[in-house]
């Protein structure tokens, strides 16, 4: 095997060591701290009792982070106003981060149908893009230094090497071989961006499949672990870490460092969700003062699943004409529990107090790092 060269194609890119090279003393430590926080979080979320309002926003913020990862950007508000629609938008970054919201639920549904393999890799990437995503084929992929263009990685090259190393891929994510599922996830995550089997949408994949590995494995059972902030966060660590296994093999900070990431999501997306209820709780009352003493529970749920809420949706919702509707959304803006804006011909009933509180975020710890790529 020849040393690896940052340029030329590494067609010898290894399968990973086995469970006793990469479980050591610290991971295993690791393993018992993020194991709990994700326990915690699967825990919450199966006890809210509507489980939709998670569903429907947790996800976007994940879309958001990632797609800014890749230097696609937008805001929440804009996602939560196109949220029934992908493609609604006259924002190209908007439409891509949702599309990449509808590839994760898609990804979802085929894990739990068909288990987490490469053809799921492939659709998730190609709903992320919006268009067929085949393994590359052209030759001269190269991963630079977006400041010198220096070349930092150059990834497998030929269509039947790279099929070669998704199969390994997969067979490495069904192994029986007894290791902890969120250690497997750092080392499969590693291994898929090393492939980087599509022309385009590997880093966004990649952590799509980080939550389908943990779905798959039993540890979630919803997609709403939101670890691509955390990611963001320590941008130059998540890097550089990537790099080092590739130049060193230094697998285990890389674990460390992702296993941090799983512990440290967990807690605040925990106390998000306790956030949340709270502040449930507290609309709901302040909604029976804006009716006078009643207050409709279905248009309560859907002012939490819908944060830009529109007149019909709640038409819909809860079965009342549009006059009624209106009433209602009216009643709610006047008590400052809802924001009214018009957006073009829309009319539109945001719910403040909820964005606010699902884009408060907690800063990470950054581990000391130099910058660099892949």
């Amino acid at each position: 095997m020849r040393p690896w060269r940052p340029d030329e194609p590494y067609n010898d890119l290894p399968e990973p060591p086995d469970t006793t090279q990469l479980e050591t003393r610290a991971v295993l430590k690791a393993t018992v701290l993020a194991n709990t926080a994700l326990g915690q979080l699967d825990q919450a979320a199966r006890s809210i009792p509507n489980p939709s309002v998670l569903i429907n926003t947790i996800p976007i913020l994940e879309a958001q982070a990632s797609s800014e990862i890749e230097n696609v950007v937008t805001t929440t508000d804009a996602l939560f106003r196109h949220l029934d629609n992908d493609e609604a938008s006259d924002d190209p970054a908007t439409r891509e981060t949702l599309r990449y919201r509808t590839a994760l639920r898609t990804g979802f549904a085929a894990t739990i149908e068909r288990g987490l393999t490469a053809n799921t890799a492939s659709a998730v990437c190609a709903t992320i893009k919006g268009r067929t995503m085949d393994i590359r084929a052209v030759p001269g992929t190269r991963i630079a230094n977006p400041s010198t263009g220096h070349i930092t990685y150059s990834p497998p090259e030929g269509r039947t090497v790279i099929a070669d190393k998704l199969s390994a891929w997969e067979r490495f994510v069904h192994a029986d071989d007894d290791m902890d599922p969120i250690v497997k996830m750092a080392v499969a995550h590693y291994q898929f961006e090393a492939i980087h089997p599509f022309a385009d949408g590997n880093g966004r994949t990649g952590r799509i499949l980080n939550i389908l590995l943990l779905v798959e494995a039993g540890l979630l059972h919803q997609p709403l672990l939101y670890l691509s902030r955390y990611i963001i966060e320590t941008k130059n660590d998540y890097y550089r870490l990537l790099h080092e296994v590739t130049e060193h093999g230094a697998w285990e900070q890389w674990i460390l460092y992702m296993l941090d990431g799983v512990r440290q999501t967990s807690i605040s997306t925990v106390n998000k969700i306790a956030a949340i209820r709270a502040l449930q709780t507290d609309v709901a009352h302040r909604a029976r003062s804006a009716f006078k003493g009643g207050s409709d529970a279905e248009l309560l749920s859907v002012l939490f699943e819908q944060p830009c809420c529109r007149i019909g949706l709640v038409m819909e919702r809860c079965g009342v004409s549009r006059p009624t509707a209106t009433s209602w959304l009216s009643s709610l803006a006047a008590a400052d529990i809802v924001t009214d804006i018009k957006v073009g011909r829309d009319r539109l009933f945001v719910n403040r107090e909820f964005v606010d509180l699902l884009t408060r975020h907690e800063s990470v710890r950054r581990i000391t790092a130099q910058p660099s790529l892949f």
